[in-house]
């Protein structure tokens, strides 16, 4: 790997703002705004985004700022009410949009000057020397979209739509002709949306009837595929092209800095290869990461669509993951990288996200201390992007039954609810200085803020080289590659041995360092090492590159820890030569 010499590695904290500034503490299931309460716009201080920023964040993806469908009434601020039956939750999806050009009302504390709270939203979060991230949903709407807040000129997905054709490329929707469409979770009321003809679901369900683990909030775009046929009419653009990049290029000029994409995957290629082009021309430096889940399709998506990162879950995630909590061997790291080598920079790297488990939850590992392995790995290895979900840096449990959300190991994106940790670390006058926060979220908090920080402060991980030792260890009886993974890291001077320990025992190993190393790093065979590691998990390593070429260098790692020891180096003849 080539060394980067002008690179700062993206390192986002992802947030939704409904729960992160909410200081009501009642959590009754399936509770209203009124009673449960709702995180604002204001809410995200100066003090909360320096605090973030102290962690060693570089960006913040605010989730849930453009407006959704959701069951609190605005009617009195001419926002139409949603119905029961295509809301999920009493707070609803961020991902079921209602008007693509406007912000969520809820996040509001007046709600007619929405738009210009979440503008100095932005502005505060550039004056902490952080950059903003929102989503972008381009796949999908809410089954009841009205735009209140549309520029002028701007026609309404679907008002133009020839209904009787269930596939026409001058359509923004995929029609089922003759259906009405059947809500799942139908109310008896007689309060129910109605819609004839049905549309396609946003999962490309095309039933009138979706299940409840349908996108049945939700109705699918059009983006000139006709899935009957398998043929493509994507020349002249189609209108919904045309008005998709209508919305990137609103919220490009309220100074955003990137979109994260949800389920880009979902839409043709060929769009977002036409869309970058025709965005950057205005806005050249905003970038677009990628929710895509097929790793065959990453290459693609980079390289033809344009995306300048994409998720890796199916590869790291899955894998590490697996590795934390014991499925998996350790050595199934290496395999993941090598899948993707030549373009690994590319892919964001999570242990949370608003999708998956909390690491704390029992569905996970039940412990957030015993992912920290994982934690360094993610952060030390390569040069790609890095996730924090809010509140993973505390040891947010996520085990709640909010309502709509079920006690499943997730915090819930679709229930008025709140956070205690979060709570504690805010402090009664919202200084975020984390006062009140117990011992274990302390440390864990301590810990987060000291790799994160490396990541772009330490040389040897900001640029440096990197190399792999699971390979020249695969049969070596004295590392247990199952559980132990090991790299190098180094940039001129410096050189960093990265050691995880994921299983639930001390453990005792030799590491053979190839000859093939010390040539790549250009160092002799007549050196003596010494390390101390830089996260004070375990104790200093001293060892001659002769036994480390031979019968491998030798340590123990504590259960479930992790070191990043910086090597200085002797010359056995002339003292010392680098640090």
């Amino acid at each position: 790997m080539n060394e980067k010499s002008n690179y700062t590695r993206p390192v986002i904290y992802q947030m939704l703002p409904r729960l992160f500034g909410n200081s009501e503490t009642t959590r009754k299931r399936n509770g209203t705004l009124e009673e449960n309460g709702c995180g604002k716009f204001e809410d995200i201080t100066i003090a909360a985004l320096k605090s973030i920023k102290e962690l060693g964040i570089t960006h913040v993806w605010y989730t849930g700022i453009i407006e959704h469908a959701q069951l609190t009434d605005y009617s009195k601020h001419g926002i139409a009410m949603d119905f029961p039956d295509v809301v999920k939750g009493k707070a609803g999806s961020p991902y079921a949009i209602k008007d693509y050009f406007d912000v969520d009302p809820d996040l509001a504390t007046s709600v007619p000057l929405r738009m210009q709270e979440f503008e100095a939203l932005v502005n505060r979060t550039h004056q902490a020397g952080l950059k903003v991230i929102i989503d972008l949903v381009p796949n999908h709407l809410a089954r009841q979209y009205i735009s209140d807040n549309k520029p002028a000129g701007i026609e309404d997905f679907g008002t133009s739509d020839d209904k009787r054709k269930a596939f026409s490329p001058g359509n923004n929707f995929y029609y089922l002709p003759g259906s009405e469409f059947i809500s799942p979770a139908k109310t008896t009321d007689g309060s129910n949306w109605k819609e004839e003809p049905a549309r396609v679901t946003g999962n490309n369900c095309f039933k009138a009837d979706p299940s409840l683990n349908d996108w049945y909030d939700t109705v699918k775009l059009n983006y000139g595929e006709d899935f009957s046929s398998g043929h493509k009419y994507f020349n002249p653009a189609p209108d919904t092209w045309k008005k998709m990049l209508d919305v990137v290029l609103f919220w490009s000029g309220k100074k955003i800095d990137a979109f994260r994409v949800d389920m880009a995957g979902m839409v043709p290629v060929e769009f977002w290869q036409w869309l970058f082009e025709e965005v950057k021309k205005k806005y050249p430096s905003i970038q677009f990461i990628a929710e895509i889940y097929e790793p065959e399709r990453y290459h693609e998506f980079l390289f033809k669509g344009g995306f300048d990162y994409l998720y890796d879950k199916e590869l790291f995630y899955n894998t590490i993951r697996g590795v934390i909590t014991g499925t998996l061997p350790a050595s199934e790291i290496t395999a993941v990288w090598q899948k993707v080598e030549g373009f690994h920079h590319h892919l964001l790297y999570f242990l949370e996200n608003h999708d998956e488990q909390r690491i704390a939850s029992r569905f996970f590992v039940g412990d957030a201390f015993k992912a920290l392995p994982g934690l360094v790995v993610m952060a030390t290895m390569l040069h790609n992007p890095l996730l924090i979900y809010f509140g993973q840096e505390l040891g947010e449990e996520g085990m709640d039954e909010e309502g709509f959300s079920e006690k499943d190991g997730r915090t819930s994106i679709y229930d008025y609810w709140s956070l205690p940790l979060i709570q504690k670390w805010a402090g009664p006058e919202k200084n975020f200085t984390g006062d009140g926060l117990p011992d274990e979220a302390k440390t864990l908090r301590a810990f987060y803020r000291k790799i994160l920080r490396m990541a772009n402060d330490e040389p040897a991980l900001a640029r440096g080289r990197f190399y792999d030792l699971i390979w020249s260890n695969l049969h070596n009886n004295a590392f247990d590659s199952d559980c132990l993974y090991a790299c190098f890291r180094y940039c001129g001077e410096q050189i960093l041995l990265v050691m995880a320990n994921f299983s639930d025992e001390d453990k005792d190993f030799r590491l053979r360092v190839p000859r093939h190393f010390f040539d790549q790093a250009a160092l002799n065979e007549r050196l003596y090492f010494r390390g101390h590691d830089k996260l004070k998990m375990n104790k200093m390593l001293q060892f001659p590159a002769e036994i480390a070429l031979n019968a491998g260098l030798g340590g123990r790692l504590k259960k479930h820890s992790a070191s990043v020891f910086e090597l200085e180096y002797y010359s056995m003849e002339r003292g010392i030569t680098g640090v």
